[in-house]
């Protein structure tokens, strides 16, 4: 589900091939791209679910501004996932509410 050779932009260059743990699940990324474009790309909607309904929330605005893709990365609760770059062997899971580190979501 990545773009690969982009109407206007052309042919996509690659960083390397890493890998990220999502929810205990190992999933393919690429040095460059943000911990949301990589579980996008593997088709992982979900990132968090919200505090009053556990409704589930995922990428939305892609520049940091709200905060639907809150996620906890590395044991850190309220990470903005699509503004993070994705690091080999870091470990992503579901938020759920606020987190531990009492993040807004």
């Amino acid at each position: 589900m990545r773009i690969n050779d982009h109407p206007i932009f052309g042919p996509t260059e690659r960083g390397k091939k890493i890998t990220i743990i999502y929810n205990q699940e190992p999933i393919e990324a690429y040095e460059g791209e943000t911990i949301a474009a990589a579980l996008w790309a593997s088709g992982k909607r979900v990132a968090q679910h919200s505090q009053k309904l556990h409704a589930p929330r995922g990428l939305f605005c892609a520049i940091g501004y709200c905060s639907d893709c809150l996620m906890v990365v590395d044991g850190v609760p309220g990470v903005r996932t699509c503004v993070v770059m994705a690091k080999d062997g870091m470990s992503v899971e579901v938020q759920d509410g606020f987190g531990h580190g009492g993040a807004v979501c």
